[in-house]
């Protein structure tokens, strides 16, 4: 699709999108160009119903309803760019609805089952042992995202007033506040991570001094989480969710949440109410003396 190029350059750089998004954006123009192309259908000519033919030959190809969803979204922004570029008229995927979809409630481990995730061995290499606690600790004290963990550095910390400054999406910076105990642990961490690595500006590190990336934490998570649940979700947005559900738990003000965790609508956090009214309704069928 000739404009793809420019489009996605358009949320990179002026939108601002984050590597993985725009990678999602891109897979899905190239599957649709794709469908055009093997149907004999030129951009120009894409109207509704070509686009509802996709969206049925996706659901009929066993795609969820969410994955759907996605894709339909970005067929929304990319045509309501050409319309604003001056390529078409009108955006031919504002009449297509979205599917119906069941509400998943987000996967989260317990405080108690977080109190339960054993030290790794600190026997081989102490560093590496106190440097994967912190990074699991991080996401469970601070509910960032996993983008937003690997870009830290040293100067985001401020230990003596219990904060560290995140960068979020579209390069909206916040300040989220951190525990004392975590800030000690964070210091000791600190110390031992610059003795090793002098010239590192990066808060967490490999083993060699480079950079974390995405893979690499991911399967550090899984691993951790591992340990002490059998779910089968055991990613970096787990413990994000986490930290969400047990802050709402413990008598949160949603909106504190929110800033917290760098939600651009209070809709976006509200689906952690659902989980606390799941664990209360449980808790009042056990409880109740006429249950």
């Amino acid at each position: 699709m000739e404009h793809t190029g420019l489009y996605i350059s358009y949320l990179e750089y002026e939108k601002r999108y984050s590597p993985h998004t725009i990678a999602a954006y891109r897979r899905d123009l190239l599957q649709f160009d794709k469908f055009l192309q093997e149907n004999g259908c030129p951009l120009q000519e894409v109207g509704f119903r070509w686009i509802r033919r996709w969206v049925v030959a996706l659901a009929s190809e066993n795609n969820s309803p969410r994955t759907v969803n996605r894709k339909i979204v970005t067929l929304r922004s990319f045509f309501g760019y050409l319309v604003k570029e001056g390529v078409m008229e009108t955006n031919p995927a504002d009449k297509i609805g979205s599917l119906k979809t069941e509400k998943n409630l987000p996967a989260f481990i317990t405080a108690g089952k977080m109190d339960e995730i054993p030290d790794t061995n600190p026997e081989d290499d102490v560093f590496a042992s106190m440097r994967d606690r912190m990074i699991i600790e991080f996401f469970y004290t601070t509910g960032v995202r996993l983008s937003e963990l690997i870009r830290l550095g040293e100067s985001d910390l401020d230990l003596g007033g219990m904060t560290v400054k995140v960068l979020g999406k579209r390069n909206k910076e916040r300040i989220i506040p951190l525990l004392p105990e975590f800030c000690r642990s964070l210091g000791e961490y600190l110390s031992l991570k610059r003795s090793r690595f002098p010239d590192s500006g990066m808060l967490f590190v490999l083993n060699s001094g480079q950079p974390l990336y995405a893979r690499w934490v991911q399967r550090l998570t899984d691993k951790t989480l591992g340990a002490v649940t059998t779910q089968k979700k055991r990613s970096p947005h787990v413990l994000r969710h986490s930290f969400a559900t047990g802050m709402l738990d413990n008598g949160a003000d949603l909106n504190a949440i929110k800033e917290i965790l760098g939600h651009a609508n209070l809709a976006a956090t509200q689906v952690y109410t659902h989980n606390s009214l799941k664990r209360i309704k449980k808790i009042y069928k056990q409880a109740h003396p006429r249950a």
